[in-house]
């Protein structure tokens, strides 16, 4: 009886026979921005999808359409940068790679762009960061010119004298 006992428990450090990992913080990005400048950010890149259903059932119309707007023409200004990004990356390879070909040549010379094309390639893929993309939509006024400044929401605070903040 001692010997089976014996079998079933172990005296010892129970870390030598584990055989999962000990677990470790995970670290998490800790951006710069605000959570309102967080908020324009998301509306102007994902749309009415960044907007609960409760919000979406009490917003008017126009701020619908003005939502969905800003995301059109934010959608618009990421496809160019991506495909600027993507003609100048095949430019460089052509370079390198064939420096002498007439057709290299050929395709090096007509690097335009076509809005009616869709670049299904991921801001991973391109290196694009979340600073490169608003640095983008405040140059094309996607975003406010104001926007590294803004903290809270201006409709948010009071507009009468009497009222507190």
């Amino acid at each position: 009886m001692e010997k089976r006992k014996e079998r079933f428990e172990y005296v010892g450090k129970l870390e030598e026979y584990q055989l999962t990992p000990k677990r470790t913080m995970v670290q998490y990005e800790v951006d710069q921005y605000s959570s309102y400048q967080n908020y324009l950010y998301k509306r102007a890149l994902y749309g009415l999808s960044t907007v609960t259903e409760q919000e979406l059932a009490t917003m008017c119309s126009k701020k619908k359409k003005r939502i969905q707007r800003v995301y059109l023409k934010g959608q618009q200004v990421i496809n160019l940068h991506k495909q600027k990004l993507t003609n100048s990356i095949t430019n460089l390879l052509f370079e390198r790679l064939f420096p002498e070909s007439p057709l290299a040549q050929f395709f090096i010379s007509n690097s335009e762009t076509d809005e009616k094309f869709k670049n299904t390639l991921n801001f991973k893929d391109l290196n694009i960061t979340k600073d490169d993309i608003i640095r983008i939509f405040i140059e094309e006024g996607v975003l406010p010119k104001n926007f590294m400044e803004i903290s809270t929401d201006p409709n948010q605070l009071p507009r009468l004298k009497n009222q507190k903040l």
